[in-house]
């Protein structure tokens, strides 16, 4: 894709501003042929922040998926998150026919958490690259003072040319945008001091601009060498907030022996455990890398409230008759009431609970019994849209999950709207107990038999 685009008034207007009045003669677009960088035309803004708290699974490929893809592996992978090359002119897939506003939109408001990538001038040592004949590589004059500021002088004008290939596909300020920096030779100094030096830029200028800094290398380069100095050359360059480290060791987790533990700890890292293969989900087969991710506060639901105070979450739901009383009772009082089918008197009167109890279950196809079982509770806490959920999911859609099986299964899961790891292995153990593929993923079919009481 072009860096630069043709000019149209819009959202990134500011931003822009911004760019041409620090840039000048710098920017990219006058290096090249004697222009100023213009504003793209505007884009459909989600404002949702990308990829803001999450911990969890995710992919990365050359070339964004096709919306068809993008659905199948939604309903059918491990995956939450997806990285996508969007800037640099250093980048294999220039051409990406299938990524544009509309794209992202989708992606973003169906859940998915991007990772923005730009692959633009790559190390001075780095044997692979310039990949085409108009891609340069990062500068490694060191100049008189030794600080390398053409190299500082080019990470702050990718920073800025990015900003423009985001906000013109709509990926709203507060979100993360990659720098990918492959592998170089770290024992280089002046490859190795440039190269810090550019990412420095980089983070300056996007933190100018409102964005989130984060860098991806390989933990024994890149990664390593800003690991150095912010541990040992405190102050020497403005560090990225947040780090991509790729390390092919298999392990779905952040860590590396090549770092220290406390480095871009709690929330700052990523790590690309399992390299280039291809993987098939629904049907559909992508090349990928496999990715850990656990950035911000990790996956985090907001608590939720019903009937004022009326507790709901139990490790268990057990039978109720209209006689019953309790916390459970009032419980189902109170979802019933939220389902439109409200209990209109105290719990123990004996006329309304059992009408409100016989129309709940006339409504949702079951025989109409005075008393209240677990299938009922599997069907009632269950009700809701049938939204994605695996691992990294957070909110009501998944809170709901954790109830029901609580009252399908013996799991007795915290109800917390966070789809971690007990909530995967009792998903996977439901899904075997009624009959369904053992994914872990919780999509059309699963909701439907959970909304049918399936235990």
């Amino acid at each position: 894709m072009p860096s630069f685009k043709p000019v149209r008034q819009g959202l990134v207007a500011l931003s822009l501003a911004l760019v041409v009045g620090v840039l000048g003669a710098t920017s990219p677009a006058t290096a090249e042929n004697g222009t100023d960088p213009v504003a793209p035309a505007p884009a459909p803004i989600t404002a949702i922040v990308t990829p803001g708290n999450f911990t969890g699974y995710g992919f990365d490929q050359c070339l964004a998926p096709t919306q068809r893809s993008m659905n199948k592996w939604l309903k059918t992978s491990p995956f939450l998150a997806a990285g996508i090359y969007i800037s640099g002119n250093s980048r294999a897939c220039r051409d990406q026919p299938n990524l544009s506003p509309t794209w992202i939109d989708k992606q973003l408001s169906k859940g998915w958490r991007l990772l923005p990538i730009t692959l633009g001038p790559q190390a001075s040592c780095q044997p692979r690259f310039p990949r085409y004949s108009d891609d340069v590589k990062i500068n490694p004059t060191a100049g008189a003072t030794k600080t390398y500021a053409a190299a500082l002088a080019q990470g702050l004008a990718e920073a800025s040319s990015t900003v423009v290939d985001a906000q013109a596909l709509g990926i709203p300020t507060g979100s993360t945008l990659w720098y990918d920096l492959e592998g170089f030779d770290a024992t280089d100094t002046d490859c190795r001091e440039s190269a810090l030096r550019f990412l420095s830029g980089w983070t300056q200028r996007l933190h100018e601009l409102g964005y989130v800094s984060g860098v991806y290398s390989s933990a024994g380069s890149g990664i390593k060498a800003l690991d150095d100095a912010r541990a040992l050359r405190p102050g020497l360059i403005t560090l990225p907030d947040q780090i991509w480290i790729a390390r092919w060791d298999g392990n779905a987790d952040t860590s590396t022996s090549y770092i220290r533990e406390d480095g871009w700890r709690p929330g700052g890292r990523m790590k690309q455990y399992v390299g280039g293969h291809n993987e098939t989900w629904g049907g559909v087969t992508i090349n990928i890398d496999r990715n850990f991710l656990d950035l911000g506060a990790g996956s985090v639901a907001v608590p939720e409230s019903h009937c004022g105070d009326v507790r709901v979450d139990f490790p268990s739901y057990k039978k109720l008759t209209a006689r019953s009383k309790g916390r459970k009772a009032r419980a189902l009082a109170c979802l019933l009431s939220e389902q439109g089918f409200p209990v209109r008197r105290k719990v123990a009167a004996k006329s309304a609970f059992p009408a409100a109890i016989g129309a709940w279950q006339r409504a949702h196809g079951f025989k109409v019994k005075s008393k209240w079982q677990p299938k009922h509770w599997v069907a009632l806490l269950s009700v809701g849209a049938r939204t994605v959920a695996k691992v990294g999911s957070a909110g009501t859609g998944v809170a709901r999950l954790q109830r029901s099986l609580n009252a399908a299964t013996t799991s007795r899961l915290a109800i917390t709207g966070v789809y971690d790891a007990p909530t995967d292995a009792a998903v996977r153990a439901w899904q075997s107990q009624v009959g369904l593929p053992m994914t872990g993923v919780v999509a059309g079919n699963s909701w439907k038999s959970l909304q049918r009481g399936g235990r």
